[in-house]
Order: structure tokens, then sequence, then C-alpha cells
């Protein structure tokens, strides 16, 4: 296997993990609630995967410095939405910091306070289980309450530090 950043020096860099781990392409998620004044909150997520059938759980990671984590949090139950490819616009909505991020952008909202982005490949209704400190971020497991998916389309990923697209189906 051809080595990317040299020799192992048993310490990995911030700089030298990223790019490294950036050989592995995520699905981009939204996670997005409605907070105390009925106004969405949502992020953009790339750190997302599913952690058990019975009960239906999901993982996600979000970075400790997310000004939109703590009124998503707040709500207890949140929407995830897995983006197609064609909701690169979406993303980077979602990814800014601060603002009003759903300023033009279509969203939805179910009766239990998830919100959930039209023309996602899937939604997942969810509800906060555990929230773990990990390093600079927070591992959150959440129990799947509802889902739905469309049964055509290609996922945006993320790869190498930029947006990437599948072509499947």
């Amino acid at each position: 296997m051809e080595r990317l950043t040299g020799p192992a020096t048993g310490t990995a860099t911030a700089t030298a993990f990223r790019e490294v781990l950036g050989a592995f392409a995520s699905g981009i998620t939204v996670v997005a609630a409605l907070d105390a004044q009925g106004r969405p909150a949502g992020l953009a997520c790339q750190s997302f995967a599913s952690l058990s059938l019975d009960p239906p759980l999901v993982m996600l990671c979000v970075g400790r410095s997310s000004g939109s984590w703590p009124r998503i949090r707040a709500a207890g139950r949140f929407g995830v939405s897995v983006l197609a490819e064609e909701q690169r616009a979406v993303c980077e909505a979602l990814g800014r910091p601060g603002g009003d991020k759903f300023a033009g952008l279509d969203w939805e909202a179910g009766a239990d306070g998830a919100v959930r982005i039209p023309g996602a490949l899937a939604t997942l209704d969810c509800a906060t289980e555990a929230v773990h400190e990990a390093g600079d971020h927070h591992l959150v497991t959440a129990r799947v309450l509802g889902l739905a998916g469309r049964a055509d389309g290609s996922p945006l990923l993320y790869f190498r530090s930029d947006y990437a697209t599948g072509a499947f189906g």
C-alpha cells in the first residue's frame, strides 16, 4: 500500500489525519429540528451512520463548536435528511456558521419537531438517546422513530475535502 503522508510516527497530526481519512467517502446529511421559538435549526453532517437494528438507532458526530447543535439538542427530536447529488446548495447553506441558514431553502416540519429537506434520498425522524463528549465533537446516539426513502437518485458525497457524487442505480 502506498503511503500518503510518509512513514508512520505513532502520532497523527491533524493535517495528516484529515488527508488520510479524506480517502473515505461519506454521505452528507442535514440534521435539523424546530427550536423553542418554532424556528428551524440545522447543520450539515457527514459523520452519520446506522448503529443498531434492534432497537433502531443511528449515530452522528457534531463539532463542539457548532452554534446550531445546542438548539437541536434542546428540542430532543430532530430530522436527518440524506442529501441527493443535486442538493449541494442545501449543504452549503446548512454548512455555514451563523445567520438564518434556512433562508431561501425548502423544508418541512413534522408534528414532532423534526425538520426534513424535500427531495432528500431518505429522511429519518429521531429522538436523542445519549450525547457523549469525544474529543472536539459530540457523539450523539438517537432512536429512529420514523423513516422514508426514495427509490431513485444518487447521493451527495464528501471525498478528499470536496464534494463528489456517486452514480448508483
